[in-house]
């Protein structure tokens, strides 16, 4: 009998990302007793430059292309992403082999509660998100961008009242960092905040029923209702928007989905539910209300 397959896995060389990437290998090696994961690093240029605000460069997808060439050109079998950088449609060739059980989706604010903002706060985030609804909540606060791997953004925090990062980074990097975490009610998180994605080549059907063991399903349902949301509102959307779904129930229940899209100034934030069990469907039947219905046309035309 041959050795099992190795897996080479892609992924960025940030230390969330490393981390995150040795999470997927421990899962394999569980599921796969005697496969090795082995991983390629790759510094995008994203990460490379610091200077210029992620919508900027392009928004989704900006942290993913450059590991996901590595899987297209065979020089990697997977790549591991934080599913909220991924882009609303998979590449040709590629698909979300993989999807593991989902950590805490919410944000937090770290250097003070948000109840505990003073008057014209300053708050740092790289994300249009993040701002625009703290800016609804909060018309006087003023922010600024903030980029860099988690290490460089706390290590400013202190230049600022408050930065706002994501509750699942805090808690995998177990930084001991005190965090106001705000409740999706509060805050909309991004699509898939909180989960890992693990894409392999289409064809590659060995490796896709390797990956189908550490596969959660409640999971993978529920950010294919989000990644519905955000693929049916377009891939030329650089609205703030955001999508956060949940099963009641056991595995194959309804999904429950809130969805948000705001205009960049925070004066219009568009916020609706729905409840269903046709998972992607669900999230683009929900982002066609708050389009057609609720207004939200209008925003991307202005």
């Amino acid at each position: 009998m041959t050795d099992p397959r190795a897996v080479r896995a892609a992924t960025r060389s940030s230390p969330l990302a490393l981390y995150q990437t040795d999470l997927i290998a421990e899962l394999v090696a569980a599921a796969h007793p005697g496969r090795d994961v082995t991983v390629v690093e790759v510094t995008t240029d994203a990460d490379k430059r610091l200077d210029i605000p992620i919508w900027e460069m392009g928004g989704k997808g900006v942290f993913v292309k450059q590991v996901q060439a590595l899987v297209l050109a065979g020089e990697a079998d997977i790549a591991v992403h934080s599913a909220k950088d991924l882009p609303s449609e998979t590449p040709p060739g590629l698909v979300i082999a993989a999807v593991p059980a989902r950590a805490d989706a919410r944000d937090a604010l770290v250097g003070t509660t948000l109840a505990d903002l003073p008057t014209g706060a300053r708050v740092a985030t790289g994300s249009v998100r993040r701002r625009t609804q703290l800016q609804w909540l909060r018309p006087d606060l003023s922010f600024t961008g903030l980029r860099g791997n988690i290490a460089t953004r706390l290590a400013q925090a202190s230049d600022f009242d408050a930065i706002v990062m994501a509750a699942a980074a805090l808690d995998r990097l177990e930084l001991g960092i005190e965090a106001d975490i705000l409740a999706p009610d509060v805050m909309v998180p991004q699509v898939g905040q909180g989960t890992l994605a693990v894409e392999c080549r289409a064809d590659d059907h060995e490796l896709i029923e390797v990956l189908g063991a550490i596969d959660h399903r409640r999971t993978h349902r529920v950010l294919d209702a989000e990644r519905g949301f955000l693929c049916e509102l377009g891939g030329d959307c650089d609205l703030p928007a955001g999508a956060y779904a949940v099963i009641d129930g056991e595995d194959e229940a309804p999904i429950t989905i809130e969805g948000l899209l705001a205009s960049l100034d925070g004066h219009r934030v568009l916020r609706a539910t729905r409840t269903g069990g046709d998972d992607e469907q669900l999230g683009r039947d929900l982002a066609r209300y708050l389009l057609d219905d609720a207004g939200g046309s209008s925003l991307l035309a202005s």
